[in-house]
């Protein structure tokens, strides 16, 4: 059997000291790493790298994209990695037209702004102003315009109370497809019926109902108008039923009591 090879201790010391050499070296890269990284950290947040770049503002439209940053409050002075989004979108969110607000945050320097607005549902006319009425039922007193409106229904007759707020509930349930088909809407009411109001129609049409059940019955207004002659234009009246009477109609009945009391 053979001794087993005797390594003596002055062997085994250099080979110790390279080894401990090698471990140095690498604790000494690793922290020459970790110091320069943290010098090129404090340089970049120090230096104009680190401020808001680019902006990128979408939905707004009630507010340029220059308002929507001065209510978020995010500037090209902003640190990126200081920004609170949360806090950014509730002051978004604190504005009347506003929905929803999302900020995002995109490296390097970048800040993008999702919004979603209130739907304008109808404009409430006031002398030769229009206030718009949002989806929410706000009226914003603060946006005054004298240019006609469109896409969206006037509210003639108005006021703010009972008969208002059911309006723009109801409006609010239209299909929007038969919502963008009214012109008009005119606050009629009578002794017997307080929800009385009068519709004229885009397609030349007019509408007497009351806002008891209105959205169930301008729900079927395409089907309506599929049975009527498109040359022959009168009043849809939905307050009880469903019927038609055409202007030539009413015009001769008009006549004819005329003469009557001539004679």
């Amino acid at each position: 059997m053979e001794k087993e090879k005797i390594v003596s201790i002055e062997e085994r010391i250099p080979k110790l000291k390279l080894q401990r050499r090698k471990k140095a070296n690498r604790r000494l890269i690793i922290m020459l790493i970790l110091f320069f990284t943290l010098i090129l950290c404090i340089i970049y947040f120090q230096s104009p790298l680190s401020k808001v770049k680019s902006f990128s503002v979408h939905g707004n439209d009630s507010y340029t994209a220059d308002e929507i940053l001065k209510f978020s409050e995010i500037s090209s002075q902003s640190n990126i990695w200081k920004i609170n989004r949360n806090e950014a979108e509730s002051k978004l969110e604190k504005l009347p037209e506003i929905k929803n607000a999302e900020v995002t945050v995109r490296l390097p320097n970048t800040v993008k702004i999702e919004l979603k607005e209130y739907e304008k549902l109808a404009y409430l006319s006031k002398g030769k102003d229009f206030f718009p009425v949002l989806g929410n039922g706000e009226i914003l007193g603060n946006d005054l315009s004298e240019d006609m409106p469109v896409n969206a229904p006037i509210l003639i007759g108005f006021k703010e109370g009972k008969a208002l707020d059911e309006m723009i509930s109801s409006l609010e349930r239209l299909p929007d497809e038969i919502l963008s088909s009214i012109s008009e809407i005119h606050y009629k009411p009578s002794k017997t019926d307080a929800y009385r109001i009068n519709l004229f129609m885009n397609d030349g049409y007019e509408v007497n109902a009351t806002l008891r059940n209105f959205t169930e019955k301008m729900t079927h207004y395409p089907s309506i108008i599929s049975q009527l002659d498109p040359a022959q234009k009168g009043v849809i009246d939905l307050e009880v039923g469903s019927y038609f009477k055409a202007y030539q109609a009413e015009e001769a009945e008009e006549v004819e009591l005329k003469k009557e009391s001539e004679d």
